[in-house]
């Protein structure tokens, strides 16, 4: 007896944008199909090694493709580990695990939705392009019970118990009218050489009474000679492994030998997945032992900051029955890390000439690769070394640290930073104002990994890395503009410090200052105000504080109004109002919020209306 079941509110939305939008690309669910089968054979494969009977009755692993031009249909069929009833409605009725709902949101504002679908692992639903009804027969290996899930990919689905005589899937498409090529074998083979030549099982045509013929070359495409394999085959088995619709932005295939062998074949997506920086996000290399697949969740086999690398690994100096706890703990994978993480960061040193081809790999993936300044111990230089900087020099293109260094002044001895939230907000800094007059270089960091990796760099080569205010160069502006009298200042600054005392430790005379009445800073060794905000805003106690000073420019005109205003008291309530918006227009400049939004609208208003 079937059981009717509805499909997630999502995946009726995504099936109508699947079927809708990726209408001229038909070919690629065949492609998805293929896929599928041969991550079915590489798990049961995997299983097979710890429980040899469940794959007792599979024989060798092979992918059938059986088009039949009179009914209509086309069947995808292999011998892999199969589904039960639980798997059917998990991973085929709800895709509770492939961020079905996010894809349906991006979709909405994504004019190329073959990229998106391949990011949230919805391959299967790309059959309903071609196919008005599919039905999928089942069996999970080392189970007796094989299960029919059928759908018309509008209302719903049904499973019921069927018939399978060994564990596998067979996946049965009746064809929409438009889609007629797909039981033409001419077609059906020039598609499978094109999409899925990389599939290291045998993919079988059925031919009728013809027989049958093994179309691809099922060979592990990470074992053959680089001379043999064409840039489009390496692009579809990027596809494959990653899901992914786009061209990989850098392929990396690689033999190492020595004291520890292994083949690997890396990409870098050109796109970053949806999923970059969630913390459950598992890392995206497949190991293989002897082209057996052991596992896609090792940790340790490439580092987090490198999370957006696919591809594929194989050693034949692993134990081929080697489990997953054991792995975490392999000295040889820490070789194997080392030495992919060392060709990986050279062969980006060659890329990073092209200033804009690199760009477009930084604008993807550049927050998730400085988070190695922090992490890497061993190659921290390195990532520095291709990291790219917002700075205060002219040119609008990114800087590297070598760059700066070159810019640097004769008696510069550091590379200095500001960090906060935005660059055109940086810019406009009051603290950057005494380096803009020195023509000192000053990097604009603006992601929340700057805050960190700029505790663990000290030192660049023979620089020191330091924020402007630890900058220890003479950074006093010569001036023959008017200074405020000493006296009066004193009074202003005491007068300040008494007024602000629940926000501001103290009040100090600047020299670094040039346009600006005032600025805020902390006091040294503490945490950035930038710092503070971050994780305010993350919910994180805050116990440790740092000691706001506000510095205030004794040659802008509005200080020197207000010191020669203080000695009179009658001019205190005016004094007191101004001295409020000047904190307030230094909170501003370091993007904090004002105290009192009300006070600051009105006295700005007003102050404004007596101007014009």
């Amino acid at each position: 007896m079937s059981k009717k079941r509805e499909f997630q509110t999502e995946v009726a939305k995504l099936l109508d944008i699947v079927i809708n939008s990726l209408y001229s690309e038909k070919h690629i669910f065949l492609r998805e199909l293929i896929s599928n089968a041969s991550d079915a054979c590489d798990k049961l494969k995997y299983w097979a090694l710890t429980n040899p009977d469940v794959a007792k009755t599979s024989g060798n692993f092979k992918i059938l493709i059986k088009p039949d031009e009179k009914e209509q249909t086309l069947t995808i069929s292999d011998n892999g580990i199969g589904m039960n009833e639980d798997d059917l409605i998990n991973h085929i009725g709800t895709i509770a695990k492939s961020g079905t709902a996010d894809f349906v949101n991006n979709a909405k504002d994504n004019g190329s939705v073959v990229e998106l679908i391949g990011q949230f692992g919805v391959g299967f639903y790309s059959a309903f392009m071609v196919a008005k009804k599919v039905e999928i027969i089942t069996r999970k290996a080392g189970e007796e019970q094989a299960y029919k899930w059928e759908s018309d990919g509008l209302g719903g689905y049904e499973i019921s118990k069927a018939k399978r005589d060994s564990n596998g899937t067979d996946i049965k498409l009746w064809l929409k009218d438009d889609a007629k090529d797909f039981t033409d074998t001419v077609y059906l083979r020039h598609v499978i050489r094109t999409y899925s030549d990389h599939i290291d099982y045998p993919i079988v045509l059925d031919l009728g009474k013809a027989g049958e013929e093994t179309v691809n070359t099922a060979s592990a495409l990470w074992t053959r000679n680089k001379a043999d394999i064409t840039d489009e085959q390496y692009k579809e088995f990027y596809r494959h492994i990653s899901k992914n619709f786009d061209d990989p932005w850098l392929t990396l295939h690689f033999k190492a030998e020595g004291s520890i062998e292994y083949n690997a074949l890396l990409y870098i997506p050109t796109n970053a997945p949806y999923d970059l920086f969630q913390p459950d996000r598992q890392q995206s290399l497949k190991l293989y032992v002897n082209k057996v697949f052991i596992s896609d969740k090792v940790e340790g086999l490439m580092p987090a900051y490198l999370r957006f690398v696919k591809g594929v690994i194989d050693s034949s100096d692993l134990p081929l029955n080697i489990s997953r706890e054991m792995l975490q703990q392999n000295a040889l994978l820490a070789k194997i890390r080392q030495g992919t993480v060392s060709r990986l960061l050279k062969e980006l040193q060659k890329r990073a000439k092209d200033y804009d081809d690199y760009l477009k790999f930084w604008k993807a993936f550049g927050v998730a690769f400085k988070e190695g300044i922090y992490e890497d111990f061993s190659n921290r230089e390195e990532v520095a070394a291709l990291s790219l900087f917002a700075s205060t020099n002219d040119s609008d293109k990114l800087t590297t640290l070598d760059e700066y260094i070159s810019r640097a002044k004769p008696e510069q001895k550091a590379i200095y930073y500001i960090t906060g939230d935005d660059v055109p907000t940086l810019r406009n800094n009051p603290q950057l104002e005494a380096f803009k007059e020195k023509g000192i270089e000053v990097l604009l960091l603006t992601d929340p990994i700057d805050e960190f990796w700029t505790q663990t760099l000290p030192t660049y080569k023979t620089f020191a890395v330091k924020h402007i205010s630890q900058a220890d160069m003479d950074l006093k502006i010569e001036r023959k503009d008017q200074k405020a009298d000493e006296g009066n200042l004193k009074k202003l600054t005491d007068f300040m410090t008494e007024l602000f005392k629940a926000e501001v430790g103290k009040v100090e005379i600047s020299e670094k200052l040039t346009k600006s009445p005032a600025a805020l800073n902390v006091a040294e060794g503490q945490m950035s105000i930038h710092l503070e905000r971050l994780m305010r805003n993350h919910q994180q106690q805050t116990a440790f504080a740092s000691t706001r000073i506000l510095e205030i420019n004794p040659y802008h005109p509005l200080i020197i109004k207000l010191s020669e205003m203080i000695s009179d008291s009658q001019n205190q309530p005016q004094v007191e109002e101004v001295s409020r918006l000047i904190l307030d227009q230094a909170k501003i400049a370091e993007g904090e919020a004002v105290s009192d939004p009300s006070f600051f609208a009105e006295k700005m208003s007003a102050y404004l209306l007596k101007g014009i």
